[in-house]
C-alpha cells in the first residue's frame, strides 16, 4: 500500500480535529454515494438494454412474419425501427451469428449513434435485420447520471457540514480542556473545566474533563501542602536560628568561631529564602510600582550587591536612558540574585548591560545546562555539577519576583560562551 504524499500528510496534520472529522465523514459519504450511484446507474443500463433487446427482437419477429407471407418488407409494420434485407451496416459479429442460423441482438450505447440491432437468417442465405435508435434512452441515462452526481454532491456537502457541526462541540470541549491544562501549568491551580456535554452524559470527552479536574484538584492539594510545609519549616527554624546566631556572636574570636558564624549566616539566608519562596507561591507579594530611571538604578544595585561587575549602557534619562515602571526593592532582589548566581557558578568577568528596558547579566562560565533552559529554574536544583553548588533558590526567587513586578526573565547561552540572563521591564 502506497503512503500518502508528504504534502497530504502535512495538510492532514495541520487540520484541526473538527475538520478532520468533517473530511472523514465527507470521504465516507463520497464512497457510499459513488457505490450507490454506480449500482443504480448499472441497474438502469441493464434495464434499458434488456428492454431495447426485447423490443428489437419482437419487431424482428413481426417483420419476418410479414416478409414470409408477402415476400417483401412492410415498413408500416416495423414501427420505430428500420428493417433491411442484407443491410451492409449490420455489425459483422451480428451478421456472422445470423448466417450461422442464430437469431440474436447487438446493442451499442457508447457510439455516436446509439442503436440496437436484431437479425436472423431467412431463406436463400439472406439476413433480415432490424435497427432501432436508442438516442432517447442514452439521453435518459445521461440525465440520470447528472442527477446522481448532483444528489451525491449534495449528500457529501450535507455530511461535511453536519460532521463539522457535530465535531465543533467535541472540538470546543477538547480546546477547553487544553486551555485549562495550560492555565494549570502556568500556575492557576483553581482552573477547572467543569461539566461538559449534555447533563448526565458520560462520553469520552466528559470523562476526560472529569479526569483533568480531578488531577487539578489533587495537584492543588499537594502543592498547597508542600507550600504550607515549606513555610512552616522556615518559620519553625527562624526562632532557634535567632538564638543560635546570638550564641555565635558571644563565642570568642578565632577561626572556629568564624566558621560557625559563617554557617549560621548561610542557614539564616536559606531560611529567609524559603520564607520568600513560600510567600511567592502563595501569591502574597504585592509590588509598589513607580517610574524609575533604569540606568542609574542598575548602577546603584550593582554597587550594593557586593559583586564585581562591569556595567555598560546605563545612561541617564536625559542622555537617552529608559524609564521603567518597577518596584526598586524587588528589582534589586532580582538583579542581586542573578549577579550572585553569576559569581558563584560562572567564571571570569561579569558584565551587566543595559539596553532600553532590558538588563542582561553575563558571565564567562560553562553556560546554563539545557535542562534549565528548557524547564526553567527548579528549587534545590542547580542544573549541573559544572555550575557549582547551591540551593537553586536564587533563580527561583528571581523569576517569582519578576512575575510580581510584571517583568520577564530569559536565560540563554551566548554563542561565544558563558551564561546570560536578560530581565525585560515594562517601560513608562
Amino acid at each position: 500500500m502506497r503512503r500518502l504524499p508528504a504534502r497530504c500528510r502535512r495538510l492532514l496534520r495541520a487540520l484541526g480535529l473538527r475538520w478532520k472529522i468533517a473530511a472523514l465523514l465527507a470521504a465516507g459519504c463520497s464512497l457510499v454515494a459513488v457505490t450507490i450511484g454506480v449500482l443504480i446507474y448499472e441497474a438502469r443500463v441493464r434495464q434499458v438494454s434488456d428492454a431495447a433487446r426485447k423490443g428489437a427482437t419482437e419487431q424482428l419477429v413481426r417483420v419476418r412474419q410479414v416478409y414470409e407471407l408477402t415476400g417483401r418488407l412492410d415498413y408500416d409494420k416495423v414501427g420505430e425501427a428500420d428493417a433491411w434485407l442484407d443491410c451492409p451496416e449490420v455489425p459483422q459479429e451480428l451478421r456472422a451469428a445470423a448466417l450461422d442460423g442464430l437469431r440474436t441482438t447487438y446493442l451499442d450505447l457508447s457510439g455516436p449513434d446509439p442503436a440496437v440491432w436484431a437479425a436472423r437468417p431467412v431463406g436463400g442465405g439472406h439476413v433480415l435485420s432490424v435497427r432501432r435508435s436508442l438516442a432517447g434512452e442514452r439521453a435518459e441515462l445521461e440525465e440520470l447520471d447528472a442527477q446522481l452526481v448532483a444528489s451525491g454532491t449534495g449528500v457529501v456537502a450535507l455530511a461535511a457540514v453536519g460532521g463539522a457541526l457535530l465535531a465543533s462541540r467535541l472540538s470546543k470541549d477538547l480546546r477547553a480542556a487544553a486551555e485549562t491544562a495550560r492555565r494549570i501549568s502556568a500556575g492557576d491551580l483553581d482552573a477547572r473545566i467543569g461539566p461538559s456535554g449534555a447533563p448526565g452524559s458520560r462520553d469520552e470527552v466528559a470523562e476526560l474533563s472529569s479526569a483533568v479536574d480531578t488531577m487539578a484538584a489533587s495537584l492543588q492539594r499537594r502543592l498547597e501542602a508542600e507550600q504550607r510545609f515549606t513555610a512552616d519549616v522556615a518559620h519553625e527554624l527562624r526562632t532557634p536560628l535567632t538564638g543560635l546566631h546570638t550564641a555565635a556572636e558571644l563565642l570568642p574570636a578565632g577561626r572556629p568561631t568564624e566558621l560557625v558564624r559563617d554557617r549560621v549566616a548561610a542557614l539564616r539566608t536559606l531560611t529567609e529564602d524559603l520564607l520568600e519562596v513560600a510567600r511567592l507561591d502563595a501569591n502574597r507579594e504585592e509590588a509598589r510600582l513607580e517610574a524609575q530611571p533604569l540606568g542609574p538604578l542598575v548602577v546603584s544595585i550593582a554597587r550594593r550587591s557586593g559583586v564585581a561587575a562591569e556595567v555598560s549602557g546605563a545612561a541617564e534619562p536625559e542622555e537617552g536612558g529608559a524609564w521603567v515602571r518597577t518596584d526598586a526593592r524587588r528589582l534589586e532582589r532580582i538583579l542581586t540574585n542573578l549577579l550572585v548566581n553569576a559569581r558563584r557558578h560562572g567564571q571570569g568577568r561579569i558584565a551587566v548591560t543595559v539596553s532600553g528596558a532590558e538588563v542582561t547579566v553575563r558571565d564567562q562560565g560553562p553556560g546554563f545546562p539545557e535542562s534549565l533552559l528548557r524547564e526553567g529554574p527548579q528549587r534545590f536544583m542547580t542544573g549541573a555539577a559544572e555550575r557549582g553548588q547551591g540551593t537553586g533558590l536564587g533563580l527561583t526567587i528571581a523569576f517569582g519576583q519578576a512575575q510580581v513586578i510584571g517583568a520577564g526573565v530569559r536565560l540563554w547561552n551566548p554563542a561565544h560562551g558563558g551564561a546570560a540572563a536578560t530581565v525585560t521591564l515594562p517601560e513608562v
